[in-house]
């Protein structure tokens, strides 16, 4: 069965608030599963305030996002909200987050979560409604299950975020907008 997850772009002031992950140490929007019983915008919220201490008011539906035919992944769906901040102070959330800050939106780092660079723009930019199916391919030798690689990075002599950084490099991404406009 697919995962459904929320992804939120809180959008203050003119800069993004990104999560550091404590995995790979990536930066990546607020994201998180749906629990059972909580609607999309119930969890979104929730995530938002989980990972980074701050509550939010969902302003916009960006849209929806469908990872599909990535190895040794479940196929996935991720709902984007915008989403602005109404209260509460940035926290971090041990064992999931090490870092939440607020960056310019010409400031994004470059280790970013592989799929939520397109999330990212879109919501910067504004769209809305959008339906997008996201291919994730990658090269034979890098296709690996989330458990095989977090055990292949303990073994690598590289940090968390240059592990993962090389092995998305030769990754190619195809997006197919089913419905809405980029």
């Amino acid at each position: 069965m697919p995962n459904v997850a929320v992804n939120v772009a809180v959008i203050h002031e003119g800069k993004i608030l990104l999560t550091k992950r404590d995995d790979f140490q990536i930066w990546c929007l607020p994201s998180g599963g749906v629990e059972e019983g909580e609607s999309l915008a119930e969890a979104a919220i929730r995530e938002t305030k989980e990972e980074t201490g701050i509550d939010v008011e969902l302003t916009r539906l960006v849209g929806v996002y469908s990872r599909l035919g990535v190895f040794g992944l479940p196929d996935g769906h991720a709902v984007l909200y915008e989403g602005r901040p109404i209260g509460g102070e940035l926290t971090l959330q041990p064992g999931e987050t090490i870092d939440v800050r607020y960056f310019a939106f010409d400031e994004i780092p470059s280790e970013l979560a592989f799929a939520h660079r397109q999330r990212i723009a879109d919501a910067i930019k504004g769209i809305q409604g959008v339906s997008v199916r996201q291919q994730i391919k990658f090269p034979e030798r890098l296709a690996y299950s989330r458990k095989e690689l977090l055990e292949l990075m303990k073994m690598s002599s590289l940090s968390p975020a240059e592990f993962y950084m090389q092995r998305i490099k030769d990754a190619e991404i195809i997006e197919v907008i089913e419905v809405g406009h980029p």
